[in-house]
């Protein structure tokens, strides 16, 4: 008995100190990543309800106004592969804003990407994008009622959360991000362009369909894809992107949308069904913690 009850104090021992170890790195990962963003920031925009909002800004080459984007973040922060698709869409004729959501914080270590997402709130996150909508829509060479969103995973929940708080927007993309709503709370929304993975085991399949149908339900011009086999976070850098296949092709789905919206105006997307079926897809079971964090609450 006695062993056993040793035994036992040893493993919770050791559960502890693991715990232990992963609080601390938290604040140890701050410390080691301090001026992260400095190489990473071109602009500090102005913010009447909090401190500037530093920020990542590309601009086409060619004169304007043009259409214009705010691209958030994933879970990690504003980051180099964030830097380079914000880039890759001014090239396409867009004034691109990559705002960095977390007041300073960005990380490649997943216990800090969790503590940056649990700890800003909802309400702070849209109080900034405001400040930023508003600094591009004052831009001469920007085009104030084209102003579109788009984001990746906690981005891609960020982007549906600020569409339903700002009505001026314009157009939302969605990058596998989920946030719980209904048809009423959606009947805010401009036109939007769901990207998702059919192996996605951190966002249900049945979820992404439900969403959709509010979205329908709602009367908003919508465009889900499920691109079959793929995970959580299929779109990575541009420089993978540019290599082709599914990356590519998601990514070209965004600039068709993008140029029906914004450049045309127009709210007629096209509609394709989703593609999969969540009887037989395992997402449906897997990745509720996943979902909770990387997507957001």
């Amino acid at each position: 008995m006695r062993v056993l009850l040793r035994l036992l104090l040893w493993l919770v021992g050791i559960v502890v100190g693991l715990v232990l170890l992963l609080l601390l790195s938290i604040p140890a990962d701050a410390l080691i990543g301090r001026g992260r963003l400095d190489p990473l920031v071109n602009t500090n925009i102005a913010n009447p309800n909090g401190p500037e909002v530093r920020a990542f800004v590309a601009r086409p080459s060619t004169p304007g106004p043009h259409p214009a984007v705010v691209m958030v973040h994933e879970w990690w922060g504003l980051n180099a592969e964030i830097v380079g698709k914000a880039q890759a869409l001014a090239d396409e004729g867009y004034v691109v804003v990559a705002p960095d959501t977390f007041r300073g914080s960005t990380t490649g270590w997943i216990p800090r990407a969790i503590y940056q997402v649990s700890t800003t709130p909802p309400e702070q996150v849209n109080s900034d994008l405001d400040a930023v909508f508003t600094w591009l829509a004052a831009q001469p060479d920007v085009r104030a009622d084209r102003i579109g969103v788009m984001g990746f995973c906690y981005g891609g929940r960020t982007s549906l959360r600020y569409s339903i708080h700002n009505p001026a927007v314009a157009a939302t993309a969605i990058f596998y991000g989920m946030a719980e709503t209904t048809p009423e709370q959606l009947g805010r929304m401009p036109p939007t362009l769901g990207i998702f993975g059919e192996a996605d085991t951190s966002i249900p399949l049945a979820e992404v369909q439900t969403l959709e149908a509010n979205l329908r339900q709602a009367g908003v011009p919508t465009r889900f894809n499920t691109y079959p086999n793929q995970p959580h976070a299929f779109v990575k850098s541009i420089e993978e992107i540019r290599q082709g296949g599914v990356q590519q092709e998601a990514w070209n789905e965004l600039l068709g949308f993008l140029r029906i919206t914004l450049q045309e105006g127009r709210r007629d997307i096209e509609t394709p069904p989703m593609r999969g079926d969540p009887g037989f897809s395992p997402v449906t079971l897997l990745g509720s913690l996943h979902h909770r964090f990387v997507c957001g609450w």
